[in-house]
């Protein structure tokens, strides 16, 4: 199962954590969401077959959380 690192510079807080969870959790494929404050990352597990990252970005994106860089 691949993992993938979304830094994102916007989060502060631990509001910022349940949106970001609330928001990818749900989605199809994507098997765990770790949201890191102080790094300021959301390392995902996911199923490549049912969810890519562009999405996961693009969900993000929408929760006014954009993704700056992957790892």
């Amino acid at each position: 199962m691949p993992t993938t690192i979304l830094n994102v510079p916007d989060i502060s807080c631990e509001h910022c954590e349940r949106t970001i969870t609330n928001a990818l959790a749900p989605v199809g494929g994507v098997q765990t969401v770790n949201v890191d404050i102080p790094a300021r990352q959301v390392r995902v597990e996911f199923d490549a077959a049912q969810v890519s990252v562009d999405q996961m970005k693009d969900i993000l994106q929408e929760e006014d959380y954009p993704v700056a860089s992957v790892e």
